[in-house]
């Protein structure tokens, strides 16, 4: 059986639909992938340990936190910005306060600009890599280890970035199971 015009039509616009919703829903996970591969969009790596080569120059990495607008912790770099040789383990940290009275769950998201640097900053521990929980008025230091890959150095591009800025946004984020149990009930007064 033949397609007339109008079906025709049609047929083909549902296969173009079809098409593109199968596109968009691929594009999110094929984007990671590809900037976790290439460092695009100042996405980092992340490695087991730092290279055995550690070069005598150096770079200059900055720190900075910030949060979504949701999100009612308090966070900030315990330091401004160091100086590491290149392939050198550095060690930095992160003050998050949670002022409210209630646990609250949150999840960071970095990225390192110059972009191009992403492809040779990598992580070796980083508090972004699990959600975080804080308790009512707790306070907790969190550590990110990172080298920055000696390849850098002979990179078209790489060989000229000295300075990295490493930047991380917390989002609030449902709590897990176990904590939800934790959360304040308003109190009624029974006099």
């Amino acid at each position: 059986m033949a397609l007339t015009g109008p079906q025709k039509t049609v047929a083909q616009t549902t296969g173009v639909v079809l098409l593109m919703g199968g596109l968009a829903w691929a594009s999110v996970p094929f984007y990671d992938w590809f900037c976790r591969v290439t460092g695009f969009g100042g996405v980092t790596g992340v490695s087991d340990v730092a290279p055995d080569e550690v070069l005598d120059q150096t770079v200059t990495v900055r720190f900075d936190g910030s949060l979504n607008n949701q999100m009612p912790w308090e966070f900030t770099p315990a330091q401004r910005e160091m100086e590491v040789r290149i392939g050198e383990t550095g060690l930095a940290f992160y003050e998050a306060h949670n002022p409210t009275d209630q646990p609250v769950a949150g999840q960071a998201s970095y990225n390192v600009t110059p972009y191009q640097a992403g492809a040779f900053f990598q992580k070796i521990e980083c508090f972004c890599f699990e959600e975080q929980v804080l308790m009512p008025g707790e306070t907790i230091q969190m550590p990110v280890s990172f080298y920055v890959d000696p390849e850098m150095v002979d990179d078209r591009d790489g060989k000229y970035i000295h300075t990295i800025t490493l930047s991380y946004t917390f989002y609030e984020i449902d709590l897990p199971e176990g904590y939800a149990a934790l959360e304040t009930e308003p109190t009624t007064d029974l006099n």
